[in-house]
Protein backbone atom coordinates (compact mmCIF):
# COMPACT_ATOMS: atom_id res chain seq x y z
CA UNK A 1 0.00 0.00 0.00
CA UNK A 2 1.57 3.33 -1.22
CA UNK A 3 -0.94 5.50 0.70
CA UNK A 4 -0.20 7.51 3.63
CA UNK A 5 -2.72 7.98 6.20
CA UNK A 6 -1.72 11.32 7.10
CA UNK A 7 -1.17 12.25 3.32
CA UNK A 8 -4.80 13.38 2.68
CA UNK A 9 -5.37 13.29 -1.41
CA UNK A 10 -7.04 16.77 -1.90
CA UNK A 11 -8.62 15.27 -5.38
CA UNK A 12 -10.42 12.54 -3.34
CA UNK A 13 -10.91 14.04 -0.51
CA UNK A 14 -10.29 11.17 1.54
CA UNK A 15 -7.20 10.32 4.51
CA UNK A 16 -6.53 6.66 3.36
CA UNK A 17 -5.59 3.88 5.69
CA UNK A 18 -4.34 0.36 4.04
CA UNK A 19 -6.55 -2.10 3.45
CA UNK A 20 -7.41 -3.88 6.98
CA UNK A 21 -11.12 -5.34 7.24
CA UNK A 22 -13.07 -7.33 4.86
CA UNK A 23 -16.02 -5.93 2.99
CA UNK A 24 -19.64 -4.76 4.70
CA UNK A 25 -21.98 -6.84 6.26
CA UNK A 26 -25.57 -6.55 7.24
CA UNK A 27 -24.41 -7.37 10.91
CA UNK A 28 -22.46 -4.85 10.69
CA UNK A 29 -25.00 -2.08 9.28
CA UNK A 30 -26.78 -3.25 12.07
CA UNK A 31 -24.75 -2.72 14.35
CA UNK A 32 -24.62 1.01 13.95
CA UNK A 33 -27.86 1.44 13.19
CA UNK A 34 -29.15 1.08 16.91
CA UNK A 35 -30.47 3.02 18.46
CA UNK A 36 -32.31 4.73 15.89
CA UNK A 37 -34.16 8.19 16.64
CA UNK A 38 -34.85 9.81 13.89
CA UNK A 39 -35.56 8.82 10.29
CA UNK A 40 -32.06 9.03 8.99
CA UNK A 41 -29.18 7.98 10.58
CA UNK A 42 -25.64 8.84 9.99
CA UNK A 43 -22.44 7.01 10.80
CA UNK A 44 -19.35 9.18 10.80
CA UNK A 45 -16.18 7.93 10.86
CA UNK A 46 -13.39 9.93 11.41
CA UNK A 47 -10.13 10.69 12.94
CA UNK A 48 -9.23 13.92 15.47
CA UNK A 49 -6.42 14.90 13.24
CA UNK A 50 -7.47 13.90 9.91
CA UNK A 51 -7.06 16.75 7.62
CA UNK A 52 -9.99 15.98 5.22
CA UNK A 53 -12.43 15.41 8.23
CA UNK A 54 -11.69 19.17 9.41
CA UNK A 55 -11.92 19.76 5.62
CA UNK A 56 -15.79 19.14 5.85
CA UNK A 57 -16.72 20.99 8.96
CA UNK A 58 -18.42 23.74 6.85
CA UNK A 59 -20.69 21.11 5.26
CA UNK A 60 -21.50 19.01 8.21
CA UNK A 61 -22.54 21.75 10.19
CA UNK A 62 -24.67 23.54 7.80
CA UNK A 63 -26.30 19.76 6.94
CA UNK A 64 -26.81 19.99 11.16
CA UNK A 65 -28.53 23.46 10.69
CA UNK A 66 -30.92 22.51 7.45
CA UNK A 67 -31.42 19.01 7.95
CA UNK A 68 -30.64 18.38 11.66
CA UNK A 69 -34.60 17.43 12.51
CA UNK A 70 -34.27 13.92 10.30
CA UNK A 71 -30.69 13.39 11.42
CA UNK A 72 -28.62 11.57 14.02
CA UNK A 73 -24.95 11.62 13.16
CA UNK A 74 -23.21 8.56 15.47
CA UNK A 75 -19.47 9.58 15.84
CA UNK A 76 -17.35 6.84 15.00
CA UNK A 77 -13.41 6.62 15.74
CA UNK A 78 -11.56 5.20 12.76
CA UNK A 79 -7.55 4.63 14.22
CA UNK A 80 -6.11 6.95 11.64
CA UNK A 81 -2.29 6.98 13.37
CA UNK A 82 -1.64 3.99 15.54
CA UNK A 83 2.11 4.93 15.55
CA UNK A 84 4.86 5.18 13.33
CA UNK A 85 6.25 2.21 13.04
CA UNK A 86 6.08 2.24 9.52
CA UNK A 87 7.04 3.95 6.37
CA UNK A 88 5.00 4.57 3.22
CA UNK A 89 4.14 7.28 0.98
CA UNK A 90 6.86 9.34 1.58
CA UNK A 91 6.16 9.23 5.13
CA UNK A 92 8.37 8.35 7.37
CA UNK A 93 8.57 10.49 10.59
CA UNK A 94 6.47 13.38 11.97
CA UNK A 95 8.07 16.31 10.43
CA UNK A 96 7.15 14.75 6.19
CA UNK A 97 3.69 16.01 7.74
CA UNK A 98 4.43 19.20 8.52
CA UNK A 99 4.23 20.71 4.67
CA UNK A 100 1.35 18.72 3.25
CA UNK A 101 -0.78 19.99 6.32
CA UNK A 102 0.12 23.38 5.00
CA UNK A 103 -1.08 22.76 0.91
CA UNK A 104 -4.46 20.50 2.67
CA UNK A 105 -5.13 23.96 4.63
CA UNK A 106 -5.19 26.47 1.24
CA UNK A 107 -7.19 23.44 -0.74
CA UNK A 108 -10.04 23.18 1.64
CA UNK A 109 -9.76 26.90 2.54
CA UNK A 110 -9.30 26.03 6.38
CA UNK A 111 -7.04 26.90 8.66
CA UNK A 112 -4.58 24.19 9.04
CA UNK A 113 -0.86 24.90 10.56
CA UNK A 114 1.39 21.88 10.13
CA UNK A 115 4.09 23.10 12.49
CA UNK A 116 2.63 20.95 15.25
CA UNK A 117 5.10 18.42 12.97
CA UNK A 118 8.16 19.71 13.64
CA UNK A 119 7.50 21.70 17.24
CA UNK A 120 5.21 18.88 19.45
CA UNK A 121 4.79 15.99 17.24
CA UNK A 122 2.10 13.71 17.74
CA UNK A 123 3.16 9.86 17.65
CA UNK A 124 -0.81 8.69 17.32
CA UNK A 125 -3.85 9.49 16.92
CA UNK A 126 -5.35 6.88 19.15
CA UNK A 127 -4.89 8.94 22.54
CA UNK A 128 -7.35 11.64 21.48
CA UNK A 129 -9.79 8.73 19.82
CA UNK A 130 -10.17 7.42 23.35
CA UNK A 131 -10.85 10.45 25.30
CA UNK A 132 -13.28 11.06 22.53
CA UNK A 133 -15.00 8.04 23.33
CA UNK A 134 -14.80 8.67 27.32
CA UNK A 135 -16.62 11.70 26.03
CA UNK A 136 -19.22 10.15 24.49
CA UNK A 137 -19.82 8.39 27.66
CA UNK A 138 -20.39 11.40 30.05
CA UNK A 139 -22.67 13.61 26.90
CA UNK A 140 -23.18 13.10 23.04
CA UNK A 141 -23.29 16.49 22.79
CA UNK A 142 -20.33 17.95 24.88
CA UNK A 143 -18.21 14.90 23.36
CA UNK A 144 -18.74 16.79 19.76
CA UNK A 145 -17.88 20.00 21.31
CA UNK A 146 -15.13 18.40 22.79
CA UNK A 147 -14.25 16.66 19.27
CA UNK A 148 -14.36 20.22 17.75
CA UNK A 149 -11.78 21.74 20.51
CA UNK A 150 -9.21 19.53 20.47
CA UNK A 151 -9.41 19.55 16.58
CA UNK A 152 -9.01 23.57 16.71
CA UNK A 153 -5.62 22.98 19.31
CA UNK A 154 -4.38 20.46 16.87
CA UNK A 155 -4.79 22.27 13.78
CA UNK A 156 -4.72 25.79 14.57
CA UNK A 157 -2.75 25.74 18.07
CA UNK A 158 -0.04 23.60 17.39
CA UNK A 159 -0.97 21.25 20.58
CA UNK A 160 0.25 17.53 20.70
CA UNK A 161 -3.12 16.06 22.06
CA UNK A 162 -2.15 13.04 23.12
CA UNK A 163 -0.68 14.56 25.67
CA UNK A 164 -3.19 14.42 28.61
CA UNK A 165 -2.41 17.95 30.35
CA UNK A 166 -4.66 19.57 26.52
CA UNK A 167 -6.90 16.48 26.34
CA UNK A 168 -8.18 17.67 30.24
CA UNK A 169 -7.87 21.29 29.22
CA UNK A 170 -10.68 20.91 26.41
CA UNK A 171 -12.44 18.85 28.44
CA UNK A 172 -12.97 21.22 31.36
CA UNK A 173 -13.51 24.07 28.50
CA UNK A 174 -16.22 22.08 27.14
CA UNK A 175 -18.27 20.86 30.77
CA UNK A 176 -17.10 17.40 31.22
CA UNK A 177 -15.69 15.85 34.09
CA UNK A 178 -12.15 15.23 33.41
CA UNK A 179 -11.43 12.86 35.67
CA UNK A 180 -13.87 10.69 34.95
CA UNK A 181 -13.05 10.67 31.54
CA UNK A 182 -8.92 10.04 32.56
CA UNK A 183 -10.75 6.80 34.27
CA UNK A 184 -13.11 5.62 31.48
CA UNK A 185 -10.03 6.18 28.99
CA UNK A 186 -7.85 3.49 30.43
CA UNK A 187 -11.26 0.96 30.44
CA UNK A 188 -14.46 1.17 28.88
CA UNK A 189 -13.14 3.70 26.52
CA UNK A 190 -10.59 1.71 25.66
CA UNK A 191 -12.89 -1.04 24.77
CA UNK A 192 -15.51 1.59 22.86
CA UNK A 193 -12.61 2.41 20.66
CA UNK A 194 -11.74 -1.15 19.85
CA UNK A 195 -15.25 -1.66 18.83
CA UNK A 196 -15.29 1.44 16.89
CA UNK A 197 -12.00 0.04 14.88
CA UNK A 198 -13.87 -3.79 14.44
CA UNK A 199 -16.92 -1.47 13.10
CA UNK A 200 -14.58 0.25 10.67
CA UNK A 201 -13.22 -3.25 9.63
CA UNK A 202 -16.49 -4.70 8.81
CA UNK A 203 -17.86 -2.06 6.95
CA UNK A 204 -15.12 -2.40 4.51
CA UNK A 205 -14.18 1.71 5.57
CA UNK A 206 -10.51 2.73 4.11
CA UNK A 207 -10.19 6.19 4.92
CA UNK A 208 -11.81 9.84 6.65
CA UNK A 209 -14.05 10.77 6.22
CA UNK A 210 -16.34 8.20 5.93
CA UNK A 211 -20.08 8.70 5.86
CA UNK A 212 -22.92 6.25 5.87
CA UNK A 213 -26.37 7.69 5.38
CA UNK A 214 -29.32 4.85 6.64
CA UNK A 215 -33.04 4.72 6.99
CA UNK A 216 -34.99 2.43 9.08
CA UNK A 217 -35.48 0.07 5.85
CA UNK A 218 -32.04 -0.58 5.37
CA UNK A 219 -31.17 1.99 2.44
CA UNK A 220 -27.97 2.99 2.65
CA UNK A 221 -25.65 5.50 0.44
CA UNK A 222 -21.76 6.61 1.26
CA UNK A 223 -20.04 9.60 1.28
CA UNK A 224 -16.23 9.25 0.84
CA UNK A 225 -14.01 12.03 1.57
CA UNK A 226 -14.29 16.03 1.54
CA UNK A 227 -16.98 16.90 -0.85
CA UNK A 228 -19.42 20.05 -1.59
CA UNK A 229 -22.33 20.31 0.44
CA UNK A 230 -24.47 19.61 -2.32
CA UNK A 231 -23.59 15.85 -2.43
CA UNK A 232 -24.46 15.71 1.74
CA UNK A 233 -27.94 17.05 0.84
CA UNK A 234 -28.48 14.57 -1.95
CA UNK A 235 -28.07 12.04 -0.05
CA UNK A 236 -30.61 13.35 2.67
CA UNK A 237 -32.91 13.49 -0.64
CA UNK A 238 -32.15 10.27 -2.12
CA UNK A 239 -33.42 8.63 1.40
CA UNK A 240 -36.01 11.36 2.01
CA UNK A 241 -37.49 12.59 -0.58
CA UNK A 242 -39.78 14.75 1.24
CA UNK A 243 -37.18 16.55 3.64
CA UNK A 244 -37.12 20.29 3.40
CA UNK A 245 -34.40 21.95 4.35
CA UNK A 246 -34.71 24.29 7.73
CA UNK A 247 -34.38 28.02 7.01
CA UNK A 248 -32.33 28.94 9.44
CA UNK A 249 -31.24 32.70 10.69
CA UNK A 250 -27.95 33.64 9.24
CA UNK A 251 -27.37 36.81 11.47
CA UNK A 252 -23.82 36.54 12.88
CA UNK A 253 -25.55 36.30 16.29
CA UNK A 254 -27.39 33.51 15.09
CA UNK A 255 -24.73 31.13 14.13
CA UNK A 256 -22.30 31.91 16.33
CA UNK A 257 -24.86 31.45 18.95
CA UNK A 258 -25.14 27.98 17.60
CA UNK A 259 -21.67 27.22 16.69
CA UNK A 260 -19.34 29.66 19.55
CA UNK A 261 -15.93 29.41 17.17
CA UNK A 262 -15.85 29.53 13.10
CA UNK A 263 -13.46 29.72 10.50
CA UNK A 264 -14.12 32.35 7.68
CA UNK A 265 -15.31 29.63 5.55
CA UNK A 266 -17.78 28.09 7.59
CA UNK A 267 -19.24 31.19 8.34
CA UNK A 268 -19.47 32.07 4.14
CA UNK A 269 -21.10 28.20 3.96
CA UNK A 270 -23.57 28.85 6.57
CA UNK A 271 -24.50 32.60 5.57
CA UNK A 272 -24.50 31.87 2.43
CA UNK A 273 -22.74 35.17 1.69
CA UNK A 274 -19.03 35.51 -0.41
CA UNK A 275 -15.98 34.70 1.12
CA UNK A 276 -15.02 38.69 0.95
CA UNK A 277 -17.56 40.01 2.42
CA UNK A 278 -17.58 37.24 5.25
CA UNK A 279 -13.90 38.38 6.01
CA UNK A 280 -14.57 41.87 5.51
CA UNK A 281 -17.92 41.37 8.51
CA UNK A 282 -16.01 39.12 10.29
CA UNK A 283 -13.13 41.82 10.75
CA UNK A 284 -16.05 44.72 11.57
CA UNK A 285 -17.38 42.33 14.24
CA UNK A 286 -13.78 42.39 15.72
CA UNK A 287 -13.13 45.77 15.59
CA UNK A 288 -16.53 46.04 17.38
CA UNK A 289 -15.25 44.13 20.10
CA UNK A 290 -17.64 40.96 19.31
CA UNK A 291 -15.51 38.67 18.17
CA UNK A 292 -11.95 37.62 19.29
CA UNK A 293 -9.68 35.63 16.70
CA UNK A 294 -7.02 32.68 16.64
CA UNK A 295 -4.50 33.80 14.08
CA UNK A 296 -2.54 31.35 12.65
CA UNK A 297 -0.64 31.24 9.01
CA UNK A 298 -3.21 29.68 7.12
CA UNK A 299 -6.15 31.63 7.98
CA UNK A 300 -8.43 32.43 11.30
CA UNK A 301 -10.39 31.00 14.01
CA UNK A 302 -13.53 33.40 15.28
CA UNK A 303 -14.87 33.34 18.27
CA UNK A 304 -17.78 35.16 19.89
CA UNK A 305 -17.22 37.26 22.61
CA UNK A 306 -19.39 36.37 25.53
CA UNK A 307 -20.34 39.93 27.37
Amino acid sequence: MDNNPLLCNPDTGLCAIPERGVPASTEAAATASNGREKPIQITYFTDPICSSCWGIEPQLRRLKLEYGAYLHIDYRMGGLLPDWSYNSGGISKPSDVAGHWDEVSHHYDMPIDGDVWLEDPLPSSYPPSIAFKAAQMQDETRAIAFLRRIREMVFLEKKNITRWEHLQKAAEQTGLDAALMKTAMEGPALQAFQKDLELARSMGVRGFPTLFFSDASGNRLTLYGARPYTQFEQNVKALMPDATGNAFDTRPEALFARYPTLTSREFATLSGKPKPEVEQLLADLFAENKLRKTVTKNGVLWIWEKN
